[in-house]
């Protein structure tokens, strides 16, 4: 079986300005945007295929969120980027303190989101959709897909109901590295943003207990209504 698992190494020569980005570092004179376009150049996420403008998202959320204190533990944030084909590497988990990209990987949509492409996104339980928007990671527990983490959505009417609905992150056999390889699309989950089995409790044990999870798509009705990203 193919070992899908990336550990993205640190440059060489890291920029200073990137070293030094931190959730305290945001002064009144750098905007968030700019923020996070230094970011994502100095990470070089654009070469991952993650875009910018789902990042620039990703990043204003998390500003908020650490700022409410919502965030327990903000030296990361993952992003899954549903704007991209199930096929894609469009798991990505940042290491915000160190600015480096240290896991980009597959991760699976909800069964009734779509098929390559999660186009249908729903906070209704047993709809067997993703949901997108802004998450807290919480504790993690042994179930049916082994080690597995329990999410809490923050997002009012678009992934509130993510604990009621058992949305976890898991590992499935459906995702995994030899099906992209073959050109075939990943499997779908019950609406759990499930990841590689082999990876999966590296990525469980890295983002557990208070840190924040973005699902991003360019959905106009999420990125208008969301109170995390208009708030």
């Amino acid at each position: 079986m193919c070992l899908s698992f990336t550990i993205i190494p640190p440059k060489s020569q890291q920029p200073a300005s990137a070293a030094t980005i931190t959730t305290s570092s945001v002064s009144d004179a750098v905007s968030a945007k700019e923020m996070a376009s230094q970011l994502y150049n100095d990470i070089c996420l654009q070469e991952y295929g993650l875009s910018k403008t789902a990042f620039e998202y990703a990043w204003k959320g998390y500003q908020y969120l650490v700022e409410k204190g919502s965030i327990k533990r903000s030296e990361y944030l993952t992003i899954c980027d549903f704007s991209q084909s199930s096929r894609q590497k469009r798991l990505y988990i940042i290491d915000v303190a160190n600015a480096k990209l240290v896991t980009n990987t597959w991760v699976a949509h909800g069964r009734n989101s779509g098929n390559e492409y999660a186009t249908k996104f729903s906070n209704i339980p047993e709809s067997l959709q993703s949901s997108l928007g802004f998450y807290v990671t919480s504790h993690t527990y042994t179930g049916e897909h082994g080690l597995s983490l329990r999410v809490n959505g923050v997002d009012p009417g678009f992934n509130d109901k993510a604990l009621a609905r058992s949305i976890v992150i898991h590992g499935a056999a459906y995702v995994d590295g030899a099906r992209a390889k073959a050109g075939i699309m990943m499997g779908r989950s019950f609406g759990c943003p499930a990841v590689p089995v082999k990876e999966s409790t590296k990525i469980i044990t890295t983002i557990k207990e208070g840190t924040c999870l973005f699902i991003y798509h360019p959905s106009k009705n999420y990125l208008l209504g969301s109170k995390v990203l208009n708030g």
